[in-house]
């Protein structure tokens, strides 16, 4: 395959070991770093500060986001903020998305997907859509006030009440000792988070997984990053 244009100016400018910015012009370089991956643009930022200026585009970085997010089960909320540029927007949205400590927020911006495992009682899995193998699948829903709820039709959900918690402890590090959701006072629920930015909570009984929304206006979760 031949090398296009723009990259061959630039591998010509590089061998004569000359500044590629300043012999190709703000313009031509800002297309080069769009040809570039998400990491090369970045390490392009550091080089100086006429190119920081070039490598921090909202053009470069507008495409980066979309590729970023394109196959995200949610996109967060701090991403999305008005007036926040592009660059910012991507580091946020990759930090945002190694973040393994879920809050309240999280909770209760998501619709849940709830099924028994393959551990519960047959009783159950009579009962739930997911092993019997018709109908949609059960949801769940976490509320601001701390309540939880589920589909009127729902089989299994008997009309009782709910409330959750987030329980977090910490290492004197600052690391992460324990972290659970326990809805009542039943088996509490360990957290995970998937490659697509989704949150997973199980136990050995039952089994939560946050519905994709990556197509919701504004964004997700917590306004502010979370430790």
């Amino acid at each position: 395959m031949g090398t296009n244009p723009p990259q061959t100016k630039m591998m010509t400018i590089m061998r004569t070991q000359k500044d590629p910015l300043v012999v190709c012009g703000f313009d031509i370089m800002l297309m080069i770093l769009s040809l570039l991956d998400a990491r090369s643009v970045a390490s392009s930022l550091v080089v100086s500060r006429k190119w920081r200026r070039v490598a921090s585009s909202d053009t470069i970085w507008s495409e980066k986001c979309k590729e970023l997010w394109a196959d995200k089960a949610h996109l967060p909320r701090l991403a999305q903020v008005d007036g926040l540029s592009k660059l910012s927007a991507y580091t946020l949205s990759i930090v945002d998305g190694k973040r393994s400590r879920i809050v309240k927020e999280d909770l209760w911006d998501h619709a849940w997907e709830f099924h028994f495992t393959e551990a519960a009682p047959e009783y159950w899995h009579n009962l739930d859509p997911y092993w019997r193998g018709i109908g949609p699948p059960m949801h769940r829903y976490f509320h601001q006030d701390g309540s939880q709820s589920a589909d009127p039709d729902d089989p299994v959900w008997g009309g009782h009440e709910c409330c959750y918690s987030i329980v977090t402890s910490f290492l004197a590090d600052g690391k992460i000792r324990e972290h659970y959701v326990r809805i009542n006072r039943w088996l509490q629920l360990s957290i995970s988070r998937r490659h697509d930015w989704g949150w997973e909570m199980s136990n050995h009984i039952y089994f939560y997984s946050s519905v994709p929304d990556g197509y919701k206006e504004g964004g997700t979760g917590p306004y502010f990053p979370v430790h």
